[in-house]
This record gives C-alpha cells, sequence and structure tokens, in this order.
C-alpha cells in the first residue's frame, strides 16, 4: 500500500482508473499498524483541504471494493486481502471526514451511478455512501469462511451464495437462542475483529459532536445499522452477545495456560464489546420503556406488543426472557468482571482483561431496558457476584481521578439494584470471599463489606468524587430496613460519617450537606425500627456516641454561631480526617488505592443528575409492594433544590475554573459562592431533623446500660452488647414510619453522560492502532494527570 502522499500534490484522478486506486489496496503484507503508519494524519488532512474530490473518489472507491466482496463472497485469497485493506483505509480515514463540519454529511450524500440496481441510470433510488458501507460490512461478518464456518462438505464449485445464506446458522457462538458452538478458527476471528473496528469508527461520528442536553438526536450510523434494513441485525446482535457472555479468559479451566499460547480471542471479545454497548445508546426515558413483560414461549426473543424502540438492538436486549439465557449471561457477565480480583490472590493464574468498563455499561444496559433479567439477578444470591468486584472497583479506584467515570458507573448500578427489595435481602448472606482489598478486616455479610468500601470512598477517595455522595447514602438507605445484623467495625463506620458530617463547619459551608445527615439519619431510623432484633452492635455504637445525636438536636442557629462554625473550618483543612474512625489493619495482601500516574489521559465527564433528579421515591407497603409518591417539594431541600453538582469537576466549556475547583475542598460545593447560611436557613431543616425515634432509644436504653457497668463494675463491650441482645424496646418507639425507597428513575442527563462516558471509555482503550488520537474530538476533552 502507497501513502497517501500522492493524493493532494495530483489533480483529481478519474474514478475509472483502477491502476492507480488499486494500489491502495493490491499489497498483501499489510496490517491495521501498517496503514497506520503508511497514512499519516497530516497527509489526510493535506488531500481533504487540497484534493477534497481524491479524498472523495477514495472513500468511494473503497466502499465500493467492499460491496465487491460483500457480493462475490470472498472466495479468493486476494478478494479477501483487498476487502481487509479497504477495511483498514475506512478505518484510518473516516475519523477525519468526522472532524470536519463541512465532510461530515459526505457519507450520507448518494453517489451518482451507485443505484441500488448497479450501474443503471435509476438515480432515485440511490443509496447514501453509509448505508451501502454498512449493509456491505454485516454481510462481510457472515461471509463463509472468510468469517464464519462454511457448511458445505465439497468446495467444487458451490460456493454458498452469500445472498441466500440464513445468516441466523452462522451465529458465532453458543448462547442466546443458539446451541451450536462453532469450532474456533483464529482466522475468522481476526477478520471479524477488522470488521468490528470499523463499524466501531464509522459510530465515532458521535465523538465530533459537542454534548448535548438533548440526548435524542440520534447517530445516523447507529439508527441505520439497528433498523430493519440490516437484515442480519439479529444473528449479529446474538454473536456479539453471546461472543462476549461465553469468554473465558482462563482458557477452558487449565491455569496459567495463557502463557503458552495467545489468546486470539480477546481482541474480538473487546470489539465486540464495544460494539454492542454503542448500538444500544438509547435514551430511553424519552420513549416508551423497550420493557416488555410477557409470553414465555419457545423463542429467545418473541413478538409481544407493544413493538419497542426502532432500534433493534435495544428490542432484542428487551424481549430476552429464557432463564437459561439470563443465566448464560449473568454467569459470562459475572466471571469477566471477577476476572482482576482473581488475578489478586492468584497472580497470573488467569490472562488479565481489560474491558472491565464496556462490561459494566453492558450490565446497567441490560438491567435498565429489561426488567426480568433484573428481577433474575436479584433472584439469587448471585448478584453478588456483580457486587463484590463493583466493591472491588470502587475500592481500588477511589483515590484515582482517571478513575471517576468508573466510580459513578459503579455506584450508578448499585443505585439501580438498590431500588430493589430484594437486594437489601441478599446483602445479608456472610461475606466469605478473601479478596485482598484496602480495608480493614472484619467477619460479616455483603451488608457490612459495602457499608465498609463506602466509608472508605467518602474519607479517603479523590475530592472529585464529592457529588456521588449522596447517592453512596441513598444506596444505604435504600438497603438499610433490610439489614438483620452490622459488624461492629460497619456500624462504627456509619457512626464516623454522622460524626463528620454533623459538624457545624460541614453543615453550613455548603448548602446541600446537611442533605447527608438527613440520610444517615434515616439508615438509623430504619434499622431500630425494623431490625433492632439482630442489630445490638449499631445499638452499642448509637449509644457510646450518643453525644453526635444530641448535638445535633441543640445545633444552634443564631448568627454568631454559624459565624463562629464557619471559622472552625479554617482550622480543619482536611474534611473528613481518618482519625477515630479506628480503621485497624488492612486486609493482607492489598495495595493501598493508588493515585492516578503523572501523564495518564482521561476524558472529561459532563455532569450527573442530582439526586432528586436521579431518583423518585416509592413507599413500601406492610405487604412489601412498592408505590410511587407524587413528587411533592422534598422533605430534604426547604430551600429549594440545589443546582446538581458537576461530576468530574469539569464545567462543560473550557477549563477555565479547572485550578480553582481542584484546591475547593469538599467543604464546598458548586454553589457556594455567592451563597451564606443564614438563622432561618438553618431553622428551616433543623426542625425536620427525623431524630425522635433515637432520643427515645437514648432515653430508654442510656440509664439501662450505665447502670449495668455501675452494678457490675463493668467496662468490657460483651457483657453490654449480650444484655442489648435480649433488650427489646417493643411499645417504647415513636409508631413506625413507612419505608421511603429512593429508585433509579430514566432521564436525559444520564443518558448524555453514559454517551460521553462510553465514549471517553473507547477512546482512550483503542491506542493500537490509536483510531482517534489527535483528532478533534468534541464530546469531550482529553486532558492529562
Amino acid at each position: 500500500m502507497d501513502s497517501a502522499a500522492g493524493l493532494h500534490h495530483r489533480k483529481p484522478v478519474e474514478a475509472t482508473d483502477d491502476a492507480f486506486w488499486d494500489q491502495f489496496w493490491a499489497d498483501t503484507a499489510t496490517s491495521v499498524q501498517d496503514v497506520f503508519a503508511l497514512v499519516p494524519a497530516a497527509e489526510i488532512r493535506a488531500v481533504r483541504e487540497e484534493s477534497p474530490s481524491n479524498l472523495a473518489t477514495l472513500c468511494y472507491k473503497a466502499v465500493e471494493k467492499l460491496v465487491q466482496g460483500a457480493e462475490s463472497g470472498c472466495h479468493t485469497e486476494k478478494e479477501r486481502q483487498i476487502v481487509l485493506n479497504c477495511c483498514r483505509l475506512l478505518t484510518r480515514i473516516l475519523p477525519y471526514i468526522f472532524e470536519d463540519p463541512d465532510w461530515r454529511g459526505f457519507f450520507w450524500s448518494t453517489v451518482p451511478g451507485a443505484g441500488r440496481g448497479g450501474g443503471d441510470e435509476d438515480d432515485e433510488n440511490a443509496r447514501p455512501l453509509a448505508e451501502s458501507l454498512l449493509l456491505a460490512v454485516t454481510d462481510l461478518l457472515f461471509c463463509p469462511d472468510f468469517t464464519v464456518q462454511s457448511h458445505r462438505r465439497s468446495t467444487v464449485d458451490t460456493a454458498e451464495d452469500i445472498h441466500s445464506i440464513d445468516s441466523c446458522e452462522y451465529i458465532w457462538e453458543a448462547g442466546v437462542g443458539f446451541a451450536h458452538s462453532p469450532q474456533p478458527n483464529y482466522i475468522h476471528d481476526l477478520n471479524r475483529t477488522e470488521l468490528l473496528k470499523l463499524l466501531l469508527t464509522c459510530f465515532s461520528e458521535a465523538m465530533y459532536l459537542p454534548p448535548s442536553s438533548d440526548s435524542s438526536n440520534t447517530n445516523p450510523w447507529v439508527q441505520f445499522f439497528c433498523s430493519t434494513e440490516n437484515r442480519h441485525a439479529l444473528p449479529l446482535f446474538t454473536s456479539l452477545l453471546n461472543v462476549v457472555c461465553a469468554y473465558d479468559p482462563v482458557g477452558y479451566g487449565i491455569p496459567y495456560n495463557h502463557l503458552l499460547f495467545s489468546d486470539y480471542r480477546e481482541p474480538l471479545v473487546e470489539e465486540a464489546a464495544q460494539v454492542l454497548i454503542v448500538t444500544l445508546d438509547y435514551d430511553s426515558s424519552t420513549s416508551s420503556s423497550p420493557t416488555v413483560d410477557g409470553t414465555t414461549t419457545g423463542t429467545a426473543m418473541d413478538d409481544v406488543d407493544p413493538p419497542g424502540p426502532d432500534n433493534l438492538f435495544v428490542n432484542y436486549l428487551s424481549r430476552i426472557h429464557r432463564e437459561e439465557d439470563f443465566q448464560f449471561i449473568l454467569k459470562g457477565v459475572a466471571r469477566l468482571l471477577s476476572n482482576p480480583l482473581v488475578q489478586t490472590y492468584l497472580p497470573n493464574s488467569a490472562k488479565k482483561i481489560q474491558f472491565h468498563q464496556e462490561l459494566l455499561v453492558l450490565f446497567w444496559k441490560l438491567c435498565d431496558f429489561n426488567k426480568k433479567f433484573l428481577f433474575f439477578v436479584l433472584k439469587s444470591s448471585d448478584v453478588l457476584d456483580i457486587l463484590v468486584p463493583i466493591l472491588y472497583f470502587l475500592n481500588d479506584a477511589r483515590a484515582d481521578q482517571s478513575r471517576v467515570g468508573l466510580m459513578h458507573i459503579g455506584v450508578f448500578i448499585l443505585l439501580l439494584l438498590s431500588g430493589e427489595r430484594n437486594f437489601g435481602v441478599r446483602l445479608n448472606k456472610p461475606y466469605s470471599v478473601r479478596v485482598p482489598m484496602d480495608i480493614p478486616v472484619f467477619t460479616g455479610t455483603h451488608a457490612d463489606l459495602l457499608i465498609i468500601v463506602f466509608h472508605k470512598i467518602i474519607t479517603s477517595g479523590h475530592q472529585r468524587l464529592q457529588p456521588l455522595f449522596d447517592c453512596l447514602l441513598t444506596i444505604v438507605v435504600n438497603v438499610s430496613p433490610y439489614l438483620k445484623s452490622l459488624s461492629m467495625v460497619a456500624a462504627n463506620k456509619l457512626l464516623h460519617l454522622l460524626e463528620a458530617f454533623s459538624t457545624t463547619w460541614f453543615l453550613f459551608s455548603a448548602v446541600q450537606n446537611h442533605h447527608l445527615v438527613f440520610f444517615l439519619l434515616e439508615v438509623f431510623n430504619n434499622i431500630i425500627q425494623y431490625q433492632f432484633d439482630g442489630n445490638s452492635n449499631l445499638v452499642y455504637a448509637v449509644i457510646r456516641k450518643r453525644n453526635v445525636f444530641h448535638q445535633l438536636a441543640n445545633l444552634p442557629t443564631d448568627s454568631q454561631s454559624i459565624q463562629k462554625g464557619l471559622q472552625r473550618k479554617k482550622k480543619t483543612p482536611e474534611p473528613i480526617s481518618r482519625t477515630n474512625s479506628q480503621d485497624g489493619v488492612s486486609m493482607e495482601g492489598s495495595r493501598p488505592a493508588a493515585p492516578a500516574e503523572p501523564g495518564t489521559l482521561k476524558t472529561s465527564l459532563v455532569a450527573t443528575p442530582g439526586i432528586d433528579k436521579l431518583t423518585e421515591k416509592s413507599q413500601v407497603s406492610e405487604d412489601g409492594t412498592m408505590r410511587s409518591l407524587e413528587p411533592e417539594a422534598s422533605q430534604l431541600s426547604p430551600e429549594g433544590n440545589p443546582p446538581a453538582a458537576l461530576s468530574d469537576g469539569e464545567p462543560w466549556s473550557g477549563e477555565a475554573s479547572h485550578s480553582r475547583r481542584d484546591r475547593r475542598r469538599l467543604s464546598s460545593a458548586s454553589s457556594s459562592a455567592q451563597w451564606t447560611p443564614t438563622p432561618d436557613w438553618v431553622m428551616s431543616w433543623k426542625s425536620k431533623l427525623p431524630l425522635q425515634t433515637i432520643m427515645r432509644l437514648l432515653q430508654v436504653l442510656v440509664p439501662q446500660v450505665e447502670k449495668i457497668c455501675i452494678d457490675k463494675g463493668l467496662t468490657d463491650e460483651s457483657e453490654i452488647l449480650k444484655f442489648l441482645q435480649h433488650g427489646t424496646l417493643v411499645g417504647l418507639l415513636p409508631v413506625p414510619h413507612p419505608i421511603l425507597i429512593r429508585k433509579y428513575q430514566a432521564n436525559s442527563g444520564t443518558a448524555m453522560w453514559f454517551r460521553t462516558y462510553m465514549w471517553g471509555v473507547i477512546y482512550l482503550r483503542n491506542v493500537d492502532p490509536p483510531i482517534w488520537y489527535d483528532t478533534d474530538v468534541k464530546l469531550f476533552e482529553i486532558q492529562r494527570v
């Protein structure tokens, strides 16, 4: 393949000059990396500016070659080589087409003579170049002996006609809706990977448009590809999903065998996961939900009304319903998410995979678009196989500003799960897996693990995580009514958070900081009212820290005290110290969470909606059913809903406020510049603090505990705990309040956040070759730590 250098020095070259154009794809010994080296960015831009007609002809001819390959079925080695080279060339050039607004429409224009009927003068039904390209690629993805195993026995002139084959018989991997696992073929996997890389590049036009609050602007490439125009939509969706979920990086149960042979499946699995999540980029809040409940007849996806979204991939995903399919997907995702954890306690036993962020996006889409899948996940303790890896990632990434996006998606998934009662119930299972994590050693349940990791994130995470505190505590509130027995370690962590959040300087220094205290009080109330019996550890911790509750009840509201409280923060530079949280020893074999290496690339994220936009309140009735509460003025914000914080500390426009924002500590939220606390404001929420239950508990139990201590001269916790275990407050507490759950609700703000996060991950993960590097991307900024 020759460099593109010749193209911009020349006058326009006729499209019919095959000898000239063939040099671009006739070469045999190239790889996609060679094409990137031979065709430098500067050359592509020069052709674009100086010889636009040559660039147009090159694109047109390359697409034409792909169409011819798809038509003929690529039976010769030479044809396959040409198809792959055109594929690589288009992967190289497309980002430079997208970055120039004048060129962006080029692939959607029709090319004279490229009519659907071939070379007739019949131009009314000419296809846009983009459509011809996408249809050729999908045909090529089911091309016998090129990307799928041929079903024919003899090769004597019975080459399968690519237009007559039923591609559903050629699904790449067993799993959802397909029982047969084809013989693995290294060459087919490589060819599929190259074609999928081109597809992903086609879809990446989304990267060159700035984020907009209107998330409904659909990507025309994805829209066409996932429409009924694509006759391979179902087998391709199934192939991508099955290839991802069936992948086992350990390699058929033999440990350490990844050291013996290279795994050619992994690049295909990564590419498949990325293409899949991009095709599922769909804002479910603007449309009727694609979820359908209905029948369970024999097929993997039933035609049930309503038809659901036009995007067939979203449609198919929302209609999977067989238990064995759910089991296959859940097991696959859990196996892959756990892979980095297995690494820590059996180093090198399996190949370490790098695409956990794509898997988390995929898992989110599954739960968001298919409620039956969500209920299946929560039906057994298998959900814990998803929870533990997420908590591991959250804990591991907490200090690393380049992984703020990973922190968000992990928390979003847990927020979504926590809206369902079953999640809280599942958390009571004892935690015995000993994944080395940088957290205090404890004996307890998965609920303890969750609380301890959340405490670690809040007290020693990166300052950019502050907007997530509301979300983290909402999750704890949602599960709290179901927690049967917290360990002493977890109980102390919750009280340490209350202590930190109820200092006067913290409460007075930002308009919404008091919400965090409300959330924690709600957690204590839920446990005391609904799970008193098994929770003597928490009750004991509340008694020991009773002064925190008394201070809250007596919070001063006069101007002078408010000013004094704010003064105090100047002496307390760190918002929440690690002191007095009794951290104890971390688990053996764990490494502390490390900050980002200097020079690490990261992509900016858009703001996430505030918790009041992200969730809606539901009340749990006696029989466990939930009913949505009409959105009334939020109890938590008499001062009106605070503006949503920016999730990555980046404003949408530029970097102006960046350094100032980095210096700001936890104490101030983005809205605090023009805001000052007043006595009226403090009174407005202080009067609503839900302290009655705890005060009553203290009133009853403190004298009894003190009496035991005096009578027996006790300083020993175990005697007091024994007393509390057998105590009861039946009839002594106020009437139990109804349980309130804040359920995640789809909204266009999170849809836009997912779009920027997902493309940022894909941008950073595609470094060999660097498909988008140094092009003028608009959806996010690329920053160095």
